[in-house]
């Protein structure tokens, strides 16, 4: 195990045990005593293609042979070509692809790119942005204005913008079950609501993830919802940004989660999964509608970024994504999704189990104190902390996410294996999830994690 500060390495977490990890393998991380860990969550809802696939790993070091890095503000290459190609091919709503490095920077240059649209059409005054809460997209600080995770604002409240927040729909907790029958929330009047009381005027974009991320727990609204929120948009002239980092690049079973709905945004976002985390790729999509206009006026986007559209980086996102269609990986998803559901649905009789949820291979537990009140826990449990341990124990890899109910209480643990993931597989999965939650409630004790356990 790794720990600061006897490494050195500056550690995210300042308290946590790093196990060292030598290789991955499909679904599978192997750390240096050749313990295995089912990794239930692809790191960080990233590896679609799975871990140690070579035909990436070999078309990364083929680019860094010819052309490792050019600098994107005067030359372009192959490779940023071919992978704006590929993803406008399979999202056709779109036409325009620009290539950065994290989910963060999207969503700053998303924002920011709706920013300079309406400067350019003369409309100073539109500044504002509404987003929904619980969200998340981003660290960086104007993402992070745009995020609704309280606990992650302790720090730097002073330094963030103001952002206007809706509530983002909840069919487990709302009253009308998420149908949107009788409630502006789960509707989506809400948007409308919001825009009116600032005034369309000064609203230049709302920003949301089409199925949630870790902050909802993989919420997923009802038919309309979408639908009603691109009508608002379209009557108030305000953008609509679709953050679809973690819920793209075909996690929910198809390429984008918001095309099963029928509707397009006007800038998409993607990032995690577009190159398996075989390189730090992301990107902005949008269309001639929105860029045209700071051609006019100006001629340049204001978004410098020493490494975007770094060759490298675009090679390995050809690379998964000809991979992904080599193999039929996202039809792949949608199937394995459906089966996966249906296995979690055995988690549902288990103590403080309140609600299962998601689509494709996405999925978000949600633990209660009772799951007849749904009350959560209290955040003194530090609930979702320790099955998390309980389950890196059992050899299960999970995301965890804290504050959902109210900035500060709920629990979450989100799923999201790689693409590649057996029935088989998913069998272990719900096995050590099982398991993890005996510990935690300390029903049983860890079962030993031996070399070549798997």
């Amino acid at each position: 195990m790794s720990r600061y500060p006897n490494s050195p390495v500056f550690y995210r977490d300042l308290a946590h045990d790093y196990p060292k990890i030598v290789r991955g393998e499909g679904c599978w991380l192997v750390d240096d005593k050749e313990r295995r860990y089912l990794d239930a969550v692809g790191g960080a809802f990233v590896v679609n293609a799975g871990h140690g696939v070579r035909e990436i790993a070999d078309a990364m070091a083929h680019q860094a042979g010819k052309i490792a890095y050019v600098n994107s503000s005067v030359f372009t290459h192959e490779a940023v070509e071919e992978m704006a190609a590929l993803l406008i091919a399979r999202t056709p709503a779109f036409t325009k692809a620009y290539f950065l490095n994290s989910g963060s920077e999207v969503t700053e240059a998303a924002l920011k790119l709706a920013r300079q649209h309406w400067l350019a059409r003369g409309e100073q005054k539109r500044h504002r942005v509404i987003a929904l809460k619980p969200s998340y997209h981003g660290n960086t600080l104007l993402a992070l204005s745009a995020s609704a995770r309280e606990h992650y604002k302790t720090y730097f409240g002073q330094w963030l913008i103001d952002v206007t927040r809706i509530q983002a729909p909840d069919p487990y907790r709302c009253a009308c079950g998420g149908s949107g029958k009788g409630c502006s929330v789960c509707s989506g009047d809400v948007l409308a609501e919001a825009i009116d009381k600032l005034g369309a005027d000064s609203v230049a974009a709302f920003i949301a993830e089409p199925i949630g991320g870790s902050s909802s727990g993989a919420m997923v609204p009802n038919a309309g919802y979408w639908r009603r929120v691109r009508e608002i948009c379209d009557s108030t002239g305000v953008l609509f940004v679709a953050d679809e980092i973690l819920c793209g690049a075909g996690r929910t079973g198809s390429w984008t989660a918001i095309e099963t709905w029928g509707v397009a945004p006007d800038i998409l976002t993607l990032g995690k999964g577009i190159a398996s985390g075989y390189a730090a790729l992301s990107a902005v999509l949008t269309t001639e509608r929105v860029i045209d206009p700071i051609l006019e006026g100006g001629k340049s986007f204001v978004h410098a970024q020493t490494f975007s559209h770094h060759a490298v980086a675009c090679a390995a996102g050809v690379a998964t994504l000809r991979y992904l269609d080599a193999h039929g990986l996202v039809e792949r998803c949608a199937e394995m999704g459906r089966v996966f559901h249906a296995k979690l649905a055995s988690l549902r009789g288990l103590p403080h189990v309140g609600d299962i949820r998601g689509r494709g291979l996405l999925a978000g537990v949600e633990f209660v104190a009772d799951v007849h009140s749904r009350e959560p826990f209290p955040r003194s449990e530090q609930f979702t902390e320790r099955f998390v341990d309980a389950a890196r124990a059992h050899g299960l890899v999970v995301w965890p996410n804290i504050g959902n109910v109210d900035g500060e209480r709920g629990d979450i643990i989100m799923l999201a294996p790689p693409f590649i993931v057996t029935e088989a597989e998913l069998d272990e999965l719900t096995q050590r999830f099982t398991s993890a939650l005996e510990t935690t409630l300390g029903l049983a004790p860890v079962r030993p994690l031996g070399a070549g356990s798997t």
